[in-house]
C-alpha cells in the first residue's frame, strides 16, 4: 500500500523564490505560493507586505514520500535560502520574509527540529539559524497572479536576480531529485 500525499508549508523569502525550485522536484506533486501564520483573515499581498498582518510568505507543497522525504525536502530548503538571517532574505526584509517550516503532524515537527538540531551541532551556519518550527496557521494563497510567477516572468529583473540563481543551485546541488 502507497504512503498518502504529505503537506508541509516553509517560508524562506519570496515566495515566488521557493516556488521557482520547488516545482522542479520529483516527488512534489503542488506548489502554492500564499500567506500564513498571522493573525488577519484572507490578507492580500499589500497587507502583507506591510508587515501588519504577522503573515510569513510561503509556499505549500504537496509530496509523494514514496518519491521524496520530508527530510530531503528540508535539505533543498537550507541549501536555497539563508536560515540565519531573523525577516530577512537578502534585499528583502520584513517579518513576512522570515525563516519557517510550518508542519502539518508532530512527525513533520520532529523531522525538522531533528534536521535543525543536526546542523547546529555540525556548524554548518556561522550564525545561529533562526528558522521557526510552528504548526501552519491561517493559511492563505496568494493571488492568482503570483502563482507560477517564475514560470510566467523568466526575464523580469527580481527572477533573473534571485531566483534563477536558487534554481541553478538547487539542480546542482541536488541533481538526483530534479524531476525534468
Amino acid at each position: 500500500m502507497s504512503k498518502p500525499l504529505q503537506t508541509i508549508t516553509l517560508g524562506g523569502g519570496c515566495f515566488w523564490c521557493l516556488e521557482s525550485v520547488y516545482v522542479h522536484v520529483k516527488g512534489v506533486t503542488d506548489v502554492e505560493s500564499g500567506y500564513s501564520n498571522g493573525h488577519v483573515v484572507q490578507p492580500d499581498y499589500e497587507q502583507v507586505c506591510s508587515g501588519d498582518t504577522g503573515h510569513a510568505e510561503v509556499v505549500k507543497l504537496v509530496f509523494d514520500p514514496a518519491q521524496i522525504s520530508l527530510r530531503e525536502i528540508l535539505e533543498i530548503f537550507f541549501v536555497i535560502h539563508d536560515p540565519t538571517t531573523p525577516n530577512r532574505q537578502g534585499n528583502d526584509s520584513g517579518t513576512q520574509y522570515r525563516s519557517g517550516i510550518y508542519f502539518s503532524t508532530p512527525q513533520q515537527a520532529q523531522v525538522a527540529k531533528d534536521l535543525i538540531a543536526e546542523m547546529r551541532q555540525s556548524g554548518v551556519y556561522q550564525q545561529p539559524i533562526v528558522t521557526e518550527v510552528l504548526p501552519l496557521a491561517n493559511y492563505w494563497p496568494a493571488e492568482e497572479y503570483h502563482q507560477d510567477f517564475f514560470a510566467k516572468n523568466p526575464h523580469q529583473g527580481y527572477c533573473l536576480a534571485v531566483a534563477a540563481p536558487k534554481v541553478a543551485k538547487f539542480r546542482k546541488t541536488f541533481a538526483r531529485l530534479v524531476a525534468d
